[in-house]
C-alpha cells in the first residue's frame, strides 16, 4: 500500500508545483483521520490543492465559500416542505462530501463556524433532532486569511482544536512560479487530473496508519511535550487532551509516509510544530511556534 501513497504524492505534484512538504502534511492529516487548516494569503494554491486531492482519491468534492452572511443551514443543509408529498424533505448541504474546502473560514460568523464543530469531531451532523452520517473518509481543508485582513472573525479555540494540523503553503520560488506559467500552455492540470487511488484504499491506509507502533517511551515523550505547553509561562492556553491524541495519530501517519511501521522521536519532532502551535495561545505577542521549537530542544528525548 505504500506504493499507492507514493503514487498519490506524485499525482498531486502534477497539479501542484513544488510544495512537497505541504502535500505530505495534508496527507498526514487525511490518513490520521483529522483535518487541515491552511493559514495563508489568497492565491497561493490552497483551493487547487484541495480540488486535486479530491480528484486523485475519486472522492466527492464540495467548496464552501465563507462570507459573513453565510448561515449554518447553508453548511449542513435543511428540511424543506414539499407540498406535493405533504412532508418535509432533507436537502443536504455541501458538508456531505469526502473533501470539503471551507474557503476563508474566518470570514464566516462564529454562529456559522459552529456548524462544523460536530461533524469534524463525530463524522455526523444533527439537524432538527436527526443525526446523519457524512461520507467516509470525511476530510475538511479550511483556509484562513491573516488576522489583519478586514472582515474576519477569529476562530474559537474549540474550532482550532479540531484541526489536526495547521500549515502555510507560502509563496512559490522563482523557478516554481516560472513553471506555473509554462504549465498554462497545457491547460488546467487540476481539471484533467484522473483518479489514482480509490476511497476504499484511503480507508485501508487510515487503518494501516493507526497500526503503526508507538513505544511507551515515545508516548511518554509526547505526553511530556504536551504537558509542558500547559505549564510554560509564555503560554496562556496549552494543548488539550484532544491535541495529545491528534499528535500521536499524526506521528503514526507521518512514520507510515516515511515507509516505516514504527514511530521514532524524530517523527515527533518533525510533526509537532504543525500539530501543537495552532492549539496554543501565547502571552504578550509571543509566537506559539517559537515556544514549541524551544520545548523540542529542551525536553529529553527517549
Amino acid at each position: 500500500m505504500r506504493e499507492r501513497i507514493e503514487q498519490l504524492t506524485q499525482h498531486l505534484s502534477l497539479a501542484i508545483v513544488g510544495k512537497q512538504e505541504a502535500i505530505q502534511l495534508v496527507l498526514v492529516a487525511l490518513l490520521s483521520g483529522g483535518h487541515a487548516l491552511l493559514e495563508d494569503v489568497p492565491g497561493v494554491g490552497k483551493t487547487l490543492l484541495a480540488k486535486s486531492l479530491a480528484r486523485s482519491i475519486n472522492g466527492r468534492f464540495q467548496r464552501l465559500q465563507c462570507t459573513p452572511d453565510l448561515l449554518p443551514t447553508d453548511v449542513t443543509g435543511t428540511n424543506i416542505w414539499n407540498p406535493r408529498s405533504g412532508e418535509f424533505e432533507f436537502m443536504a448541504g455541501p458538508i456531505f462530501a469526502n473533501v470539503l474546502l471551507a474557503d476563508e473560514i474566518n470570514r464566516a460568523t462564529p454562529r456559522t463556524q459552529s456548524a462544523l464543530l460536530e461533524v469534524m469531531e463525530e463524522q455526523q451532523v444533527t439537524i432538527d433532532g436527526v443525526s446523519r452520517k457524512v461520507p467516509t473518509p470525511f476530510f475538511v481543508i479550511a483556509t484562513q486569511n491573516p488576522a489583519e485582513y478586514q472582515g474576519t472573525f477569529p476562530l474559537p479555540e474549540a474550532q482550532m482544536d479540531r484541526f489536526a494540523l495547521s500549515l502555510s503553503l507560502g509563496y512559490p520560488t522563482e523557478s516554481e512560479e516560472l513553471q506555473m506559467l509554462e504549465r498554462l500552455q497545457s491547460g488546467d492540470r487540476a481539471s484533467e487530473l484522473p483518479p489514482c487511488i480509490s476511497i476504499e484504499e484511503i480507508r485501508e491506509l487510515q487503518v494501516l496508519c493507526a497500526q503503526v507502533r508507538v513505544e511507551s517511551s515515545l508516548q511518554q515523550y509526547i505526553l511530556n511535550l504536551v504537558r509542558a505547553t500547559r505549564q510554560d509561562e509564555e503560554i496562556l492556553l496549552g494543548v488539550s487532551p484532544r491535541g495529545t491524541v491528534a499528535l500521536q495519530k499524526a506521528v503514526q501517519a507521518f512514520a507510515f509516509l516515511q515507509g516505516r511501521d514504527y514511530a521514532t522521536p524524530d517523527d515527533v519532532k518533525a510533526i509537532s510544530p504543525y500539530v501543537l502551535s495552532h492549539r496554543m495561545i501565547a502571552a504578550s505577542g509571543n509566537r506559539a511556534r517559537m515556544v514549541v521549537d524551544r520545548l523540542l530542544r529542551t525536553i529529553a528525548i527517549p
